[in-house]
């Protein structure tokens, strides 16, 4: 019956064991992906914060402070930008500048999430190969083990034919 498959129990257990382990992948991928699309979301309102504070208005903005509390703080200086550029450096840059650091960090940005999609879709095209091959596998072996032609369930309605016991 085994030399019927042609595929055998190790390449099925092989198989299994390279699918789960593109499956962590591919959720690592994922995790990535969501991680630098929300640095992405929080450079472009950082933007827009920016140049709000530039366009006009009396500097009020809300401070958040943990917690679900906020409070109302005045921008004392709304040209002078403190930037984390790394590694727990902040740097002091004029508005505009930070502005365009931070488009920057957005281009660089979406060139990673460009590469990591790339990477997760190769990933679970390798993943639905493998998920072929163990269906042609199984379907195999089911037909290879389903093949004995003599064997036939008759018993499945056996109540039907009881006879009393008078």
């Amino acid at each position: 019956m085994a030399a019927a498959q042609p595929m055998d129990q190790r390449e099925a257990e092989t198989l299994q064991y390279y699918l789960k382990e593109y499956g962590q992948q591919a959720e690592v991928f994922a995790n990535q992906l969501e991680l630098m699309d929300n640095g992405r979301m929080e450079a472009l309102a950082a933007i827009e914060s920016l140049q709000a504070l530039v366009e006009g208005g009396d500097g009020t903005v809300l401070l958040q402070i943990g917690g679900g509390a906020s409070l109302r703080a005045k921008i004392v200086e709304p040209d002078k930008v403190l930037l984390n550029i790394g590694s727990d450096v902040i740097v002091e840059k004029p508005n505009a500048a930070a502005v365009e650091y931070l488009k920057d960090r957005i281009t660089e940005l979406e060139a990673s999430q460009k590469k990591v999609a790339e990477a997760l879709d190769k990933l679970r095209n390798q993943m639905n190969e493998i998920a072929k091959r163990l269906e042609q596998g199984y379907a195999q072996a089911q037909a290879a083990a389903g093949a004995p032609a003599g064997h036939v369930h008759t018993h499945d309605h056996k109540h039907d034919h009881d006879e009393d016991e008078e």
